[in-house]
């Protein structure tokens, strides 16, 4: 015997069954589509910076702040470091704040003498050469000459060069000799200071005297912009300035020594003028080529910052 179902109940069935079959496809395509759009949380500017270094044979000391949204970023910012020819910024900086006071004049003369080797030109030029101390802090600066680092050393001292940064309110950043010896700062035998060679300082503060510069905070705003355009020139920017843009300008002083490479300087961004003070040491091999690990990583770390600060 066969029974027949009436037309209603069919029609009841066949709506129920849609419908199930509806909500699960439903249900599944929205499963697959929020899979399709979950994506993983971005890394922090702290582990970027981690990641970066993870590999690094040798130790790394960073202090970043852009200085118009007050963002910053450390990592041993604190710990003294070698400061290798970066210590010539406060180096320029006393030599300003001397020629405010009087003490010295721009036009006043140096003879050359007692030239050195390494980083610079005045070991090209002839024993005896009339120089001005504004082309010495140039030549300091812009091109890292050593011979024009002692020659200013020579008169203003050291110890001057202390005294201002003790007074402008930093305990780490210190002028401990010259360049191959000579000039000795009274506290050259205090603690550990005989192991940094010719300055020690810690990366918050070298940040910090640029910010203050920047800002025009000391000596007189026409003395920081002076110091800033002497900066804006320097002529090594293998590692903070490595792949800049023209049109993103750099103010900054630069520091090599056999397993140390150190990079302080101002960045001036469209987010924002980032102060950075680097320093890379203990690598495990000396390379004085562009390729040197530690430039490259001062570079990389650059652009972390950039973009991690703005």
């Amino acid at each position: 015997m066969r029974f027949k179902f009436p037309i209603h109940r069919k029609i009841k069935s066949f709506f129920v069954l849609s419908l199930a079959l509806f909500l699960g496809f439903g249900f599944a395509l929205a499963q697959k589509t929020t899979k399709r759009i979950t994506s993983p949380m971005p890394e922090s500017l702290d582990e970027r910076i981690k990641k970066e270094i993870a590999g690094f044979q040798g130790s790394v000391y960073i202090y970043a702040k852009n200085i118009d949204n007050g963002k910053t970023y450390e990592l041993r910012a604190d710990e003294r470091v070698r400061t290798a020819s970066t210590i010539k910024l406060p180096i320029m900086v006393e030599v300003f704040a001397q020629v405010a006071e009087g003490k010295l004049k721009w036009d006043e003369k140096f003879v050359l003498k007692n030239k050195i080797s390494g980083s610079g030109i005045l070991g090209e030029f002839t024993e005896g050469t009339e120089l001005d101390l504004k082309t010495l802090v140039n030549l300091m600066i812009v091109v890292s000459d050593n011979t024009a680092t002692n020659m200013i050393l020579d008169r203003i001292t050291t110890d001057a060069v202390n005294e201002r940064m003790e007074k402008l309110g930093f305990q780490h950043i210190r002028s401990l000799r010259k360049i191959g010896g000579g000039g000795e700062a009274k506290i050259i035998d205090e603690g550990t200071n005989r192991l940094f060679g010719i300055g020690v300082a810690t990366m918050r503060e070298m940040g910090r005297l640029l910010e203050m510069i920047e800002r025009k905070e000391i000596i007189s705003k026409e003395a920081c912009k002076e110091m800033i355009e002497i900066l804006r020139r320097q002529q090594y920017t293998d590692g903070l300035g490595r792949g800049l843009l023209e049109t993103t300008p750099i103010a900054s002083k630069s520091g090599t020594l056999d397993r140390l490479r150190s990079d302080v300087g101002i960045i001036y961004t469209r987010k924002g003028r980032i102060v950075m003070a680097i320093t890379v040491d203990d690598m495990p091999f000396v390379d004085y080529s562009f390729e040197n690990p530690g430039l490259k990583l001062i570079w990389r770390l650059s652009q972390i910052l950039q973009e991690g600060l703005k």
